[in-house]
């Protein structure tokens, strides 16, 4: 008992992600996760690609940010590192890897980013943050309820996407070099509703599932 309780990493403090987020993941998410855990780990792998692709967009793009550029390689290297193990434990499981549609969650939040700079790298800084913070917040919300092996690699992996909301919250308010509170509000809202409302198909970022009858 002691031995398996020293096995699962520490749980870092989260209560900055619940005050930041405008609500919890629903219910029927977690009921949905659990029922469908292959899709859960294909989707999940797909998040880390993607999360590693828009750190290495923004690298190409602000080349005149040095801390963006540190932040964002590590973050990167971080995300590709988690996605490696994610496609380790599909692999150990014999799930395979289709392809599957992305859900309307990022697609959402990105519909709302301003065109113009500094506004468009600002609204994708805190987007970012709304997405590392809602994916940390799952991890935590799901872990306890699956078995050893993932609940251990979803515990470890609070810690790091915690601090890549902080790196994406903090620089975003650096590059808008003013208060960005209301914006954040703004795109908090949006994430709100993309989390509350129905999806017709269960993702990682997905809604509650839709009811049918």
């Amino acid at each position: 008992m002691n031995q398996a309780v020293s096995d699962v990493p520490a749980i870092p403090d989260l209560s900055a992600i619940h005050a930041f987020l405008l609500c919890p993941t629903p219910d029927a998410w977690v009921q949905a996760a659990l029922a469908e855990p292959a899709l859960m780990l294909v989707d999940h792998a797909n998040c880390e690609k993607k999360a590693a692709g828009t750190a290495l967009n923004l690298m190409f793009r602000y080349l005149d940010d040095f801390e963006l550029l540190h932040k964002m390689s590590r973050l990167a290297r971080e995300e590709l590192r988690h996605f490696e193990q994610v496609l380790a434990i599909m692999e150990k499981r014999g799930i395979p890897y289709p392809h599957v549609s992305a859900s309307r969650y990022a697609a959402g939040l990105r519909q709302q980013v301003r065109n113009g700079e500094p506004a468009r790298l600002v609204d994708t800084l805190i987007c970012g943050a709304i997405i590392e913070a809602r994916s940390c917040e799952r991890f935590a919300r799901i872990a306890p309820q699956l078995d050893d092996e993932l609940q251990k690699f979803y515990f470890s992996l609070l810690k790091s996407e915690a601090r890549h909301f902080r790196d994406y919250l903090a620089l975003a308010k650096k590059v808008a070099g003013k208060d960005i509170s209301d914006r954040v509000q703004e795109l908090l809202q949006v994430e709100r509703e993309l989390v509350e409302s129905p999806d017709g198909e269960f993702r990682f970022h997905s809604g509650a599932p839709e009811v049918t009858v």
